[in-house]
Order: structure tokens, then sequence, then C-alpha cells
């Protein structure tokens, strides 16, 4: 992390709201890419990126600089998606399933609308549930060990390992049979 960074950091903690917005504006891209991706639902990624930010101005005093800002932030990101799935656990699954898939069509557009790739493996990745599709993306697209995603999602490495191992397994047959058709 540069100097300049640091200092920005450094500057928020003790309570210069300027630096504090700098630091957000700056992440707040990089944030909400990486929900929107975990989520597959760009509305819930926008209400997502905005909590994280909250929660990041509530407890910047506690970024001690063991990890980059970005991860602290991403850990933070995470920690509110798993508590919110958590409260919603309850919810119906044919709910669930249209939210999804209304939500992959509307990232589909969102991505081609920029020109942007949208490619088969988003698609399969948008059928994962959402405690792989964490795992699968933190691992093989974020580039985090398993300990890494392990303290990220608050669940031991071994069963970050075998969520990565489920989700792979998972995309390599979606993609099986989509090659096969």
């Amino acid at each position: 992390m540069s100097d300049q960074a640091l200092d920005k950091i450094r500057r928020a903690q003790q309570g210069d709201t300027s630096a504090l917005s700098s630091l957000l504006r700056e992440h707040y891209t990089f944030l909400f890419k990486y929900l929107l991706k975990v989520t597959m639902d760009p509305l819930l990624a926008e209400d997502l990126v905005q909590d994280t930010m909250v929660r990041c101005m509530e407890k910047i005093n506690t970024y001690n600089g063991s990890s980059s800002f970005s991860s602290w932030l991403i850990t933070i990101a995470t920690r509110i998606f798993i508590d919110r799935k958590r409260r919603w656990k309850r919810e119906a699954e044919w709910k669930k399933r249209e939210q999804q898939a209304q939500g992959t069509r509307s990232i589909r557009w969102r991505f081609e609308s920029r020109g942007e790739e949208w490619s088969e493996v988003l698609d399969s990745i948008s059928k994962l549930p959402s405690a792989q599709r964490v795992a699968v993306l933190l691992k093989h697209y974020y580039g985090y060990s398993y300990e890494e995603i392990g303290v990220i999602m608050q669940i031991p490495s071994g069963t970050v390992k075998s969520r990565v191992s489920l989700g792979l397994n998972q995309l390599r047959k979606e993609l099986n049979e989509d090659g096969e058709g």
C-alpha cells in the first residue's frame, strides 16, 4: 500500500471526513463489482455496498493495516452478506430462484449493454448456491487463499475447500452439459 494511501487512512481514522470520503469513493466500484458477482442481484449489491460503507465509517478506527484496505472492505461486505442471508433463510425457495434469474438477466443486460463480456462461466457461477459462489469467486477470481477466505467468511478453511470443490464440480458439470447441447 502506498504511503499516500496509508496517510489517507490515518487521517480518516483521526476524523478527517474528507479523507474518509475519498477512501470510500476510491473503493466503491471495486466493492460494487465484487458484491454484484457474489449476489447476482444489482439492487442487493448496491444495498450491501451502502451497508458496507456505513460500517466502514463506523469501524474505520479498527482497521489496523494487517491486510489491504480493499481486503478489509471485502471482509466487511462478505460478513454483512452472510448475516443478511442468515436472516432470509426462511424465505420460500421459489422466490429465491425467481429473484436470482431476474438478477442474472439484469446483470447480463448490464454487461452486454456496456460491451462487456458475459460468459458461460458467469452464467454457470450465477446458478451456484451463494456459499459456494462466494468461495469460488474469492479463491479463483480474486486469488485469496483458503485460510484468508475462511477468515473472511468466518468458517474453517476445510469448509472453504469443500465449498470451492463442490462449486467447481458443479461448474464443470454445468459447462459440460451446455457444451453437449
